[in-house]
This record gives C-alpha cells, structure tokens and sequence, in this order.
C-alpha cells in the first residue's frame, strides 16, 4: 500500500516538474470574451483542442492545393501552399478558439 503511494507521489512530482519545461511564450494569452458567462473550457484545454483543429485544417489545406494543381496542372508553388495553409490553419484556431469563449492576444 505504502508503495502505490510512493509511486503515485514521484508521479505527480515528475508531473509537476515536466509541466514547468513547457514554453508557453510564444502561445496567444486567451482572455475570456464576456465574464458573465464563463467560458467552456479552461485555457489550456481549449487551446489544446484548437491547436489540434488547427493542425487537422494544415493538413487538409495542403491536400486541396495540391488537388487544385493537379486539376489545373500548374506546377505547386510550395511557398504559396504554405502560406495558404497556415492562413486556413490560423482562420482555424481562431475560430474554434472564439468559439470555446476565448479571444486570443498575441504578443507582437
């Protein structure tokens, strides 16, 4: 018994200390849209779920342009495509990040 909780303990002591290695600088600080209604989700989790959704529309972007230069059949431009894909991944997050209750401020 003693030694689940010892284990338990380094666990969340390890937890712990990963969590401070995180780099949270270049992240956007997310402040809530109205403070009568509370956002969905607490920070962190919402800039999670939306980084992924993110993520997912990168790709998804990449895979449009390419099927646009093929049926065009122009040669890609790569730094056009990711230009593009970064903007619908951005539109993304913003989106999703607005719609968990947040507005993102980002440093410049």
């Amino acid at each position: 018994m003693l030694s689940n909780m010892v284990r338990g303990m380094v666990f969340l002591a390890s937890v712990a200390a990963l969590a401070g290695c995180v780099d949270h600088a270049n992240g956007p600080m997310l402040t809530p849209v109205n403070t009568l209604d509370p956002p969905l989700n607490p920070p962190g989790i919402a800039h999670n779920i939306c980084v992924a959704d993110g993520n997912v529309m990168y790709n998804e972007a990449r895979k449009q342009y390419e099927a646009r230069a093929q049926m065009s059949r122009y040669a890609t431009d790569p730094a056009n495509e990711e230009a593009q894909a970064r903007a619908a991944a951005r539109r993304q997050y913003v989106t999703c990040i607005s719609s968990q209750g947040y507005r993102a401020v980002y440093d410049q």
